[in-house]
This record gives C-alpha cells, structure tokens and sequence, in this order.
C-alpha cells in the first residue's frame, strides 16, 4: 500500500533504506530513489516499465553537490548560477569517483543532473544526503503527473509513499541540455527556454529523437519518439472537431466538442503549461468514458514554453507500435 506523506524526515529514512518515494517539484511530480543504490534505481524502471537504455535525471541540494559527481566547465557553473535551483538538467561527464548506480545513466559515461527548486524537494534532498533518480512518477510512456492524486492512479501499490507538495507549478519537465561532448545540444526543451539558455552560454544546437535503431542508446530522459501518451489517439494542429473527440483547446475553443479542456482560455503560455497534463489525462480519462475516438488539440504557439509544450504534444501524437 502506497503511503501518503507529509513527513520529510520519514520520506527520506524511506529513500535511505531503498524504498521508491513519488516526491513534488516545481516541474512534475518524480519517482525518487536513491540514485547509488542499485536495487533501489532498479526499481525505478521496474515500476515504470522503462526501457532501461533511457538515463534517469539525479536531483541534488546544490550545484557543488552535483559537481561533485560529474565534471562542470565554466559554461555549466555560469548555467547553475542562472538557473539553479530550477527546471534546468544538465548532461555531464560523470567523475571516475562518481557513487552514482550506472543502471541510472543507462551505462554511459555522462550524468544527467539537476537541482530542483521546490522547498520541500530541497529539503528531502538534503535530509536524505545521497543524490536521488527521479524520473516522472508515471507508468513509462503515459501522461506525467503534476498532483498527488495522479501519481496514485499510476503507481499505487508499486511505490512505498508519495510526499505530498501540492500541485506543480511549471507543468513540463526540465529542458535538459547536453554539456559533455565540448559542444551544446538541447535535447529537450522544457521550463528553461532555449533563448534563456543562450543568453548565458551562446547558442546552442538541438538534438533530433532517436526513432530508429533496434537498441538506441539516449543521452537524455524524454528522447523517447512516442511519449506522454495517452490512451486515445492525439491529433495536433486542429482546425475543426468532431462530436467524437474530445479536444484539447488553447485560447478560444473550436465548436462541437464531446468534451473540452482549455489549457489557457487567455492564451498564456505559462498557465498552458503548468496545465497541458493534467488536460491529457481528463481528456484521456473522460473521453474513454464518454466514447469518445480520439482527442483534438488546437495549435500552440512555436514560441517560449510553446516549444516544450509542442514537444510533449509530439511525442503524445507519435505512431505507436
């Protein structure tokens, strides 16, 4: 039985004896388990039903902390100045000395690290003193949760508790940017925008999803081509719907939809974000209920917090095997 909790201390003894905690962040909620212990990352993916050969991100206090396992050049310090604590995930070489479980980073010799900003994150972090994998606390491939009540429709009975901080405010993962090859790629956009990031460091480059290869090996969480996806089929870029759909509306709904969510009747990217979702998910859910064959989604903006947005709405879209 999955155990809510408001408890810090006793989510973090939970972490120390290898017990998986769903823990809050100004992003989504994640999966926390202690990142150098290898039963316990093990169990990460086993409760997810994650492909193994995608890395899980490792939360930490504070940069020093996180630099402590993985090689910072001047860039990485100047982009933890700026945006740490905050939805920001750097790759990095890990440290011949680094404690962290390599099933963590999926074998590779790079970290994906990052220090989140909710308070109460902040302080399990620190009274559990070990570096904790956190992937988002959901089934593999599903909707990420951003309240309580989602991560107990996901993982409950599969997790020990779930440290409850209330709803998340940013709504889309960290944007995680790849430092460890000299260059700098974005592998996926998230809270921190790209001009963000490159009003620090200079401009950056992207990095494609890998779709093919029969075992690909990623750098990053979220590279996965089909993610975020609920069970109905998702189709972008509406223009009309049907009485058959349900729809996923932004700014001003289109017309005869069985059911409707607006991500921001006011066309805010930030609201949209903070909410796209928990919209999936009450599309997906009640939609199935109603009947409905699939799920609509207006166009969002290619600008800002939009990237992320679409990007997560891509990959929901994608074609399933």
């Amino acid at each position: 039985m999955t155990a809510l909790l408001t408890d810090v201390a006793e989510a973090a003894r939970l972490l120390r004896d290898g017990q998986l905690v769903a823990f809050p962040s100004e992003t989504v909620y994640g999966l926390g388990g202690d990142a150098t212990n290898d039963h316990a990352v093990a169990g990460i993916f086993d409760a997810k039903g994650r492909p193994h050969f995608n890395p899980l991100i490792c939360h930490y206090p504070d940069a020093e902390a996180a630099f402590a396992h993985v090689v910072a050049d001047e860039r990485a310090r100047k982009l933890a100045a700026a945006f740490w604590p905050g939805p920001l995930t750097m790759v990095l070489r890990r440290r011949p000395e680094c404690p962290v479980a390599l099933l963590a980073g999926a074998g590779l010799d790079t970290l994906a690290v990052r220090v989140p900003a909710h308070p109460l994150t902040q302080a399990l972090l620190r009274e559990t003193g070990r570096p904790v994998a956190g992937p988002s606390a959901n089934r593999s491939g599903r909707v990420s949760p951003t309240a309580v009540a989602h991560v107990l429709e996901e993982l409950s009975g599969r997790i020990a508790a779930v440290l409850d901080g209330g709803d998340c405010t940013v709504g889309v993962e960290s944007s995680v940017l790849d430092l460890s090859s000299g260059g700098a790629a974005l592998l996926r956009p998230g809270g921190i925008t790209r001009e963000q990031i490159e009003a620090v460091i200079g401009p950056i480059g992207t990095a494609l999803p890998i779709a093919a290869a029969p075992e690909p090996t990623l750098r990053s969480p979220g590279m996965m081509l089909s993610h975020y996806a609920p069970g109905l089929p998702v189709r972008l870029n509406a223009a009309q719907v049907g009485p058959d759909e349900a729809l996923l509306a932004f700014g001003p709904p289109l017309p005869g939809a069985a059911l409707v969510w607006n991500l921001s009747p006011a066309g805010d990217l930030r609201e949209a974000a903070a909410r796209l979702f928990a919209g999936l998910r009450r599309l997906d859910e009640e939609g199935t209920r109603l009947g409905c064959k699939g799920i609509a989604v207006q166009p969002i903006p290619e600008t800002g917090l939009g990237v992320a947005i679409n990007d997560r709405l891509g990959r929901a879209a994608a074609p399933r095997e």
